[in-house]
């Protein structure tokens, strides 16, 4: 149910209306391309040998019975000894690299060593397990403690930043201070000082299609390349740099992608793998990752912090301290980026005059760890959210005021995605959003956790937070944010553009068209979005960070108004009337733009007539080509309220409501922008309340199987009705978005399981610190007040 209260966009004739999206029929019908779907004569279907332990030596193999059922194999011996990190998006000098095609030493149940490849799928299961090996059996660490005990054996033994060697010690693969202010003066002032330590899961991205690629060895020695992936140009700049291909010989093809969730910013393994299988045997190979590999396969950084917060008496934040330690599993996929980001999304939170920040990322025997949905800021906002609200209930102050009082806000400098990049906020929301979220709950006539009695106990709870829309800002920081686009107006007023941004299914496409729709005033069926790779496009970055619409389709509205000019130009000449003078409107009953002279809207011509006059006077083609980086990312800011209600007799957990809030500026596409506040709820509080992947200390093998038969996520049943999930956006204006808007995507989870823990509390009057919050644990702090309980809060009086 959307509650749309915003008048902001009522002059557009495209932007904030709902259309068909573009994809939406080839979708519904089953016709859109996966690379799974893909064939090509003569293809070899491949697969993948990966270690049954969670750490080892490999001694020996011996495909000789593969190769006698027809398979080609490959070992680590085949393919390049090349050092690399499969996250592409820092510059170099902030990338570390641990990572090879293949390797002899294996660090996570699910690593690869070898692969092969068949004329048929199931001739490659069988020569799959004619494969022998001999195995070294290491020392596993599958938690951060024993981890960071070990001497030798380690995980890895060193590490790469650019060409520098770093030896590692103790499976430390990195750290990261961050510090502003003087964090000893400022708890020196402060009136309350808090402390608290918090964990958070590993959640698997759960996307519904698995890693695959397709690749065809061409003849000139270059490759054609088909993968499931974020980021079409970093992948293509992998192979060519792992396997000595020049670029111009190296061609990645973008395909609808059936969900990435950000597992898909990196390059993932199966890809470069199935390279070089086709590299190997000179013929087109398919590798289709199972649902068990790609469990092994990557998951949300699983992260424990403790905190500090000093307050003065008014609830004024004087002071923060923060040590984080992350499990990022058997390799880095940009560890140190995510350290910075979590300093950043804490710093950005609230103002803290005085804060000092460490963080430490360890090297374990699990699935790498990796960017999803947030990238360390639902982790983070759950922590902060919880202290802010605790810190209210110690001060005796509303929850809602301690927040306005000291989120950093409009005009302030806010660190977007880590202390290297800063910028101004532009656009603020966030008062709108927690006033009328609260109406909407009902918040104000809400009742304390301890006037609630009986089984069956409600509670309300909420949390804000935000994303920045991109990672841009006046001096460029650790992360590459640029995106090249190319728009054409065709000869009959038609126009195509041609980017290779992603779109994830949020509608990132769909945006871009219709800003250029607006901007040009021609229906939005005649924009197309043509088919894209890495060949005929210049480079983007890809598409994280929720940049999609501030930066991807900025970038393309950016262009499209040069384009604009160009074809105004050729206008002028035919209507004799200065470039200056000439407006667009859409032509009633015409199907196309029309540019008229302002004032005399009698003098005007159609779009398709201009471009047609232009080709038939050799005057040239309306298209601009260029490379488009933004310089600010705007925080979109999010608030959810929550109201669920706790079964005291079995520990579970039913959600009742939601009011979900969004700042996303001028939302450009309403439907779209409301299913991903939906989805947003769906995967916060599956990770609130459910979603993890544990590990068998003996085996380091997955406890639920690589299965999603014991992966309990959340149901359609377990969701609020539509009817009692409401959606709202603020009434907001981004100065430097396009037309006014800014991100949203990853701003739809990360306050959400803070506002999920918040109406457990208010429900039963238990706070926790670790998520999940399942139905044992419900039932184990209610019988003993322990277990996960958070340790009572110290108020300390430093003015005594």
């Amino acid at each position: 149910m959307s509650n749309r209260t915003s008048v902001q966009n009522k002059h557009y004739h495209y932007v904030g209306k709902n259309f068909p999206r573009k994809e939406g029929r080839a979708r519904v019908t089953g016709k859109e391309i996966y690379p799974s779907d893909l064939q090509f004569f003569g293809m070899l279907h491949g697969k993948v040998l990966r270690s049954p332990y969670p750490h080892a030596r490999i001694k020996s193999i011996d495909f000789s019975e593969a190769e006698e059922l027809g398979a080609v194999c490959i070992s680590f011996k085949d393919v390049p000894d090349t050092v690399f990190n499969v996250r592409q998006v820092s510059i170099p000098r902030s990338t570390y690299k641990d990572w090879k095609v293949l390797s002899s030493h294996m660090r996570q149940v699910g690593d690869f060593y070898g692969a092969l490849a068949a004329e048929t799928e199931e001739l490659a299961e069988a020569a799959l397990e004619r494969v022998k090996v001999e195995w070294e059996i290491l020392p596993s660490y599958l938690d951060i403690e024993s981890a960071l005990k070990a001497e030798d054996n380690l995980v890895h033994e060193k590490v790469y930043i650019e060409d520098r060697e770093i030896i590692i010690k103790n499976n430390i693969a990195c750290t990261r201070e961050v510090e502003d202010g003087d964090v000893e003066k400022g708890f020196s002032e402060a009136d309350v000082v808090i402390e608290e330590e918090f964990t958070t899961p590993r959640v698997y991205h759960a996307q519904l299609e698995t890693k695959s690629c397709v690749c065809r060895p061409e003849p000139d020695g270059g490759v054609t390349v088909w993968p499931t992936t974020q980021a079409l140009h970093n992948t293509r700049i992998l192979i060519g740099e792992i396997f000595g291909i020049p670029l111009n010989k190296v061609n990645v093809v973008r395909l609808t992608g059936g969900g990435h969730f950000g597992a898909g910013i990196h390059t993932n393994p199966v890809h470069l793998i199935t390279v070089a299988l086709a590299l190997k045997s000179g013929k087109s190979v398919k590798i289709v990752q199972s649902r068990e590999e790609d469990f092994y396969s990557h998951c949300r950084y699983p992260s424990r912090y403790s905190v500090s917060l000093g307050a003065k008496k008014d609830g004024t934040l004087v002071a923060g301290r923060m040590k984080l330690w992350v499990d990022i599993g058997a390799h880095h996929v940009q560890a140190i980026a995510y350290l910075g980001v979590c300093a950043g999304w804490w710093h950005s939170l609230y103002r803290l005059p005085h804060m000092k920040y460490e963080g430490l990322a360890v090297y374990t025997n699990k699935a790498p760890s990796c960017a999803m949905q947030g990238y360390g800021a639902p982790q983070i906002t759950f922590g902060i959210e919880t202290m802010m609200s605790m810190l209210a209930d110690k001060l005796g102050m509303d929850p809602i005021e301690i927040r306005k009082k000291n989120y950093v806000g409009l005009g302030e400098i806010f660190w977007g995605q880590g202390p290297t990049i800063r910028s101004v906020i532009h656009s603020d929301g966030v008062k709108e959003l927690l006033d009328r979220g609260a109406e909407l709950i009902g918040w104000k006539s809400e009742t304390g956790p301890a006037r609630k009695t009986g089984r069956f106990r409600r509670g309300i709870g909420f949390a804000r937070g935000f994303h920045t829309s991109g990672t841009g800002a006046p001096v460029p920081g650790e992360v590459k944010d640029y995106t090249t686009v190319q728009v054409k107006v065709n000869e009959d007023g038609s126009i195509d553009i041609l980017t290779a941004l992603m779109d994830h299914g949020g509608g990132t496409l769909d945006a871009a068209a219709k800003l250029v729709a607006e901007e040009f005033s021609i229906p939005i069926d005649k924009v197309g979005i043509s088919p894209a790779d890495t060949r005929s496009t210049g480079y983007d970055v890809c598409t994280h960070a929720t940049r999609g619409v501030y930066c991807g389709a900025g970038a393309v509205l950016d262009v499209a108004r040069e384009t604009k000019e160009v074809l105004l130009g050729f206008a002028s000449r035919i209507m004799n009337a200065p470039v200056d003078s000439l407006k667009t409107r859409p032509g009633a009953g015409l199907e196309q733009g029309v540019i008229y002279v302002e004032g005399m809207p009698e003098k005007n011509i159609t779009i398709k007539d201009v471009a047609r006059t232009a080709m038939e006077n050799d005057w040239g083609t309306a298209i601009v080509s260029k490379s488009i980086r933004k310089v600010n990312c705007p925080p979109a800011f999010t608030t959810f309220f929550v109201e669920l209600e706790v079964d005291t007799g079995t520990g579970c957990i039913r959600i009742l409501r939601v009011a979900a809030g969004s700042d996303a500026g001028v939302v450009v596409n309403p439907k779209l922008a409301e299913g991903q506040l939906q989805g947003g709820f769906y995967r916060g509080a599956g990770m609130a309340l459910l979603e993890d992947t544990e590990y068998d200390r003996n085996t380091g093998r997955l406890t639920n199987n690589a299965q999603f038969m014991d992966y309990k996520m959340l149901g359609a049943t377990e969701m609020p009705s539509s009817e009692n999930f409401i959606t709202f956006f603020a009434d907001t204006f981004e100065p430097t978005g396009p037309m006014g808007a800014k991100g949203i995507g990853e701003a739809a989870l990360n306050p959400v399981p803070a506002a999920v823990a918040h109406a457990v509390y208010n429900a039963i009057g238990i706070w926790f610190n670790t998520l999940p919050i399942r139905p044992e644990d419900i039932l184990s702090v209610l019988k003993n007040k322990k277990g996960r309980l958070m340790r009572h809060v110290k108020l300390e009086n430093n003015n005594n």
